[in-house]
């Protein structure tokens, strides 16, 4: 069969752009699993591997890919960017798999992180747009079960591989490599998003070029009030959480580490449970009731249990094991009710089409240059204040992450993309006759 020749679309669609989310994740856990074996192989100190870990797909990396995607994708197509992102992150992991030095180490990380964060928000947009209005939540949240999958997966081969040491690091990125190439393959027969092609395309009958109103990418973006509000709050809510999960994705196995947990394989095996209770609840908790009940109630529960968690690790770390296995199982039901979630569905629905992209993109970049600030100095600071010190600052990101999200959650649950547009901007913003800028 020749590529192109197919079509994907429904839930296969869904299902192969979400994957973007499984080698996002699947990547930053592969570099998580694997510093501590590049350092003692290559003899870095803990500020080089905050280098590596700053400019991955965790942080730096993929703010530069999010900061060129998202706009790309408004200008350009939801498509556009899945037509190549994959091909350049292969190059990336696989630079990563054969590195023999620190140099090549992080080029391929780089290059990994520009394609994740290209790939994160233009998937996030096309789930929503392609979906069901009464099952958004329900598609959006393939994403964040595809994200929860990376890691379990990851921190599992991790765990079995630990006896080949390095080695079997290189076996997880060369996994990394065939999954996205599987991936790109199926997305072949991917179909343009609808939404994007009748109300945003270049040429579209809709769209008027002149209108202010109904500019694309991140001039649009930043044209309306209304805009910036959502702008500050989604970034409140992903951007404090996400500074959390940041650090904790990529240097978990070091906070165990200091909590008296040394073993690697047990330390895998902690994410383990972590990551299969994201699973469990992103699947029966957010996919199953976020288009059901209060969107509100649901996040916060999520993000409670999330500070809950950190209070349990931080506080009660001399209890041992059964203080680290509660931690995992509150911060992964967390993880998989919280924030991310529902940053990736409200980003999603708050913004108009000629720059919804542009929106995640902006937004994704401003998030994870954030996360590479910390990560910076993350391993540094763990290593010379120790855990309760650094827990007390996450602890209180994570707090401030609940609160604006319980605050000002928006009411869209059941609407039609069109329908919330039109109540927050008070027209469709692709009509003809463009209103005022100001709102």
């Amino acid at each position: 069969m020749k590529l192109g020749a197919r079509s994907t679309t429904g839930w296969r669609a869904t299902i192969s752009v979400a994957m973007s989310n499984y080698i996002e994740a699947g990547s930053i856990i592969a570099i998580a699993t694997s510093l501590t074996f590049w350092q003692h192989a290559y003899g870095l100190s803990n500020l080089a591997v905050g280098v590596l870990a700053a400019f991955s797909a965790n942080a730096f990396g993929a703010a530069i890919g999010a900061g060129l995607g998202g706009p790309l994708c408004d200008r350009f197509g939801r498509k556009a960017i899945y037509t190549y992102d994959l091909l350049v992150y292969m190059l990336g992991v696989l630079i990563a798999a054969c590195a023999a030095d620190f140099g090549m180490l992080l080029i391929g990380f780089l290059i990994t992180g520009i394609a994740v964060g290209a790939g994160v928000p233009a998937s996030w947009t096309y789930i929503a747009e392609q979906a069901p209005t009464t099952a958004r939540a329900r598609h959006v949240g393939t994403a964040q079960l595809a994200w929860s999958m990376g890691p379990l997966i990851g921190f599992a081969l991790a765990a079995a591989l630990a006896p080949l040491g390095l080695l079997g690091s290189r076996i997880i990125f060369i996994h990394l490599f065939v999954v996205a190439g599987i991936v790109w393959w199926v997305r072949q027969g991917l179909a343009e998003s609808r939404i994007w092609t009748e109300e945003a395309a270049p040429g579209s009958q809709t769209l008027r070029a002149n209108s202010p109103v109904g500019m694309r990418g991140l001039r649009g973006l930043f044209s309306r009030r209304i805009n910036i509000t959502a702008l500050l709050v989604l970034m409140g809510v992903y951007g404090f959480w996400n500074t959390v999960a940041g650090q904790a994705g990529i240097f978990m196995p070091r906070v165990y580490d200091s909590a008296g947990v040394h073993s690697a394989v047990q330390q895998d095996l902690l994410q383990v449970l972590v990551w299969g209770c994201t699973v469990l609840a992103t699947y029966a908790g957010f996919m199953a009731f976020a288009d059901r009940v209060s969107q509100r109630w649901l996040y916060l529960v999520g993000a409670a249990l999330g500070v809950l968690g950190w209070c349990v690790l931080v506080f009660f770390t001399s209890s041992g094991m059964p203080t680290l296995l509660l931690f995992a199982v509150l911060w992964g039901v967390s993880s998989g009710l919280g924030a991310q979630a529902f940053y990736s569905l409200w980003t999603s629905e708050l913004f108009a089409t000629p720059y919804r992209a542009s929106a995640q993109g902006f937004m994704f970049f401003v998030v994870r240059a954030a996360t590479g600030l910390l990560s910076y100095f993350f391993p540094t600071m763990l290593a010379a204040t120790g855990l309760t010190s650094v827990g007390l600052l996450l602890i209180a990101l994570l707090t401030a992450a609940l609160v604006i999200g319980s605050v000002w959650a928006p009411e869209t649950r059941g609407k039609t993309l069109r329908q919330i547009e039109i109540e927050r901007y008070g027209q469709h913003v692709s009509d003809p006759i463009a209103g005022p800028v100001s709102g």
